[in-house]
């Protein structure tokens, strides 16, 4: 016994001290790893009969005397067949395997807690809706669906969690978005993984996973009386917004109230649905998707406000929806 213990021992701490793969702490880590270790192992396989075929061959088949006329080889239709077939479905089962897993991964559950995150150079700036912020660290509860809203304030860069095997690219001036719900609580390290700098490699933080009540009073401990919305709310009155947004319609300018989420009719007959990246883009660039029946008369906010209080004016548009459904259900 005391050798299969100290075996035992030896095992964790090699393991310690040498990973082979980060720890699996996220929903979709394990699925991730599966697809991973099956590309793997084909890759492996063939390329092991591959090499072998070719050493049988080259034994087989070799020159014997310098008046040796090779056997004309005919060929096989049925064997043509089968190893076109066979690479194929192979191809095929693993192109739908990996597509089910990023459908998956690229939709976040209804009701997800969201976090807005900004990269710039070289740091990570992340918000939460309460009003929080964090500065290369993130908690999140455990168990919780969390969605990342995530932009840049200069280059590209590309927010990577290896333990929740999420990875995703953060652009500037756009939004992009991805999930992770956190299966074991504890401390996991995120990173940049695409080079923007000199100073790319200190461009890293830490997620604390928290148990549920833990989280909820180190929310408490943060918070200081000032969400996302009431932020957006004060930053609105003070550019003079509702000055032409205020009235719900009619005004020189539609009304935001339920706007956010909805369908919105454009001027040159297109319609999208008014959702975080269609906002930024009419406060920084009023011009490009003007609504039906409005003049272009908007000023541009570009390089006025920063992305965080961008972020902040998203939230407060979308709380205006919210308020209007609670005023309709009164």
């Amino acid at each position: 016994m005391n050798g299969v213990a100290i075996r035992a021992s030896a095992h964790l701490l090699s393991a310690a001290l040498f990973p082979l793969r980060p720890p699996v702490a996220s929903t979709i880590a394990r699925s991730v790893d599966h697809l991973y270790f099956a590309l793997t192992g084909v890759t492996l396989l063939f390329t092991f009969l591959i090499f072998a075929f070719i050493f049988y061959f080259m034994i087989k088949y070799r020159r014997r005397s310098e008046d040796e006329i090779p056997q004309e080889v005919k060929t096989s239709t049925a064997l043509e067949i089968t190893w076109t077939l066979i690479p194929t479905l192979i191809c095929a089962g693993l192109f739908i395997w990996a597509s089910s897993l990023y459908f998956k991964d690229s939709r976040p559950p209804i009701g997800s807690t969201e976090i807005f995150v900004v990269g710039k150079q070289w740091m990570w700036q992340l918000q939460h809706p309460e009003g929080p912020r964090e500065i290369d660290q993130l908690h999140v509860p455990v168990g919780v669906p969390i969605k990342l809203t995530m932009t840049s304030q200069d280059v590209i860069h590309d927010f990577y969690i290896p333990a929740f095997r999420i990875k995703k690219d953060v652009l500037p001036g756009r939004y992009s978005s991805i999930w992770f719900q956190a299966t074991k609580v504890g401390e996991y390290n995120f990173y940049c993984a695409q080079y923007c700098g000199a100073e790319h490699s200190a461009m890293l933080g830490k997620v604390f996973v928290m148990r549920q009540s833990d989280y909820a009073k180190w929310l408490a401990e943060q918070s200081n009386g000032v969400s996302m919305a009431q932020a957006g709310e004060r930053l609105f009155a003070q550019l003079g917004c509702a000055t032409c947004h205020a009235a719900p319609t009619g005004g020189k300018y539609p009304g935001l109230a339920g706007v956010y989420g909805h369908p919105v009719k454009l001027s040159d007959g297109r319609t999208v649905v008014a959702d975080d990246a269609y906002i930024r883009n009419a406060i920084a660039n009023p011009g490009s998707d003007l609504m039906a029946g409005y003049a272009p008369s908007m000023p541009s906010f570009q390089g006025q406000i920063n992305e965080e209080q961008l972020l902040d004016l998203i939230a407060y548009i979308k709380s205006l929806g919210a308020q209007e459904s609670q005023a309709t259900a009164q």
